[in-house]
């Protein structure tokens, strides 16, 4: 890659048509943003090594909870076949930074979970991204617990001092 640290995005599925778009699970909030034309992306796979790029976004567009993406020089189907399942990264530069409570999910791993009153519960040790929703597996003192990632329960997200204020369910902790 261009030496800038680099953040998965999206993972690219199969291809869809003749004309060389392809069907793209988005891995961010801004995919309209972070997926319009002109921007260049690299293709990764799942042991994190580079398989392409860059690659230059012809154009993009929703396509029911995914997305359709074309990227110049890739006309048709066989070209697109190899990069099946691979993931699209992008500079961490060109992306919006977390603002107020936001954190990158790869980020949470390591984080202190404390109760209001400054309680600790233990640390974030895995992130697991479930139908429900994001779930955070926390290493306490006696055990684990699984907690949903949600404003219900997640109260406060210090990113800086990299901990979490939570409110879990009764019982869940005991």
């Amino acid at each position: 890659m261009d030496g800038a640290r680099h953040l998965v995005v999206g993972r690219l599925r199969k291809p869809h048509g003749l004309k060389g778009d392809c069907t793209l699970f988005p891995l961010t909030d801004e995919p309209d943003a972070v997926f319009a034309a002109g921007r260049a992306v690299w293709l990764v796979g799942i042991d994190g090594k580079v398989a392409a790029g860059p690659l230059s976004i012809e154009r993009s567009r929703p396509y029911h909870r995914e997305w359709l993406i074309k990227f110049a020089g890739a006309d048709g189907r066989d070209a697109l076949d190899p990069w099946r399942g691979l993931f699209v990264a992008v500079p961490e530069t060109e992306l919006r930074p977390p603002e107020g409570d936001e954190v990158y999910v790869h980020e949470l791993a390591g984080f202190s979970v404390r109760l209001p009153d400054e309680t600790p519960l233990g640390l974030i040790t895995a992130v697991y991204d479930t139908p429900a929703g994001l779930m955070i597996e926390v290493q306490g003192p006696r055990r684990e617990f699984l907690l949903p990632y949600k404003k219900e329960f997640v109260r406060e997200v210090d990113r800086g001092g990299r901990r979490l204020v939570v409110s879990p369910p009764e019982g869940l902790v005991e």
